[in-house]
């Protein structure tokens, strides 16, 4: 894989979602939380919106079901999921995201993923480290999860330059609705 090409595709997905952040969020959230009410009870792993993120907060909130959010535990690994609610003690994790101070460890079914840019054959350009790759490989091994992509609209490449480790999305939920793939 070309990594100009990559670092082109990450300066534009960069680039899309800071504008679509400034100009709001819009039925993001609510939209997310229709489509996750499919999914009641099933272990849910969100995140803690940074920067321009989307912000599922308020669906993860709605969920009726144990919901968790990423803990990094080293350079290289698949991430971890402590169990989160709100009000619950917050300290700041690696790369500044907010993760709970204690909590039971979660095997997520759901994963709502945060993303730079997506594709509409499923594909997602992260932040580079390899987290969610590792991380939806591995549980996916073990059983069924549907990963969710959560973004703007303009977060939407042509194509994202993939490479073999790259995890494909099961659903990519924007402000605009839901896109199958």
């Amino acid at each position: 894989m070309d990594i100009a090409v990559k670092k082109a595709a990450r300066a534009a997905g960069f680039a899309a979602r800071k504008a679509a952040f400034a100009a709001g969020q819009g039925q993001a959230a609510e939209i997310l939380a229709d489509y996750l009410a499919a999914h009641s009870g099933k272990a849910l792993a969100g995140y803690m919106p940074m920067r321009t993120e989307i912000d599922p907060l308020r669906a993860m909130v709605a969920h009726q079901g144990v919901v968790a959010v990423p803990v990094i535990t080293g350079a290289g690994q698949a991430l971890r999921f402590r169990e989160w609610s709100p009000g619950c003690a917050m300290v700041p994790g690696d790369f500044g995201a907010l993760i709970p101070a204690e909590g039971a460890w979660v095997e997520p079914e759901v994963l709502i993923v945060p993303l730079v840019g997506f594709d509409a054959r499923g594909y997602r350009l992260g932040y580079g480290g390899g987290f969610y790759d590792r991380t939806l490989e591995g549980l996916r091994a073990r059983g069924p999860v549907l990963a969710i992509g959560f973004a703007f609209a303009a977060q939407e490449l042509p194509e994202v330059p993939i490479e073999p480790t790259d995890q494909r999305l099961d659903v990519i939920v924007t402000e605009r609705g839901v896109l199958t793939v």
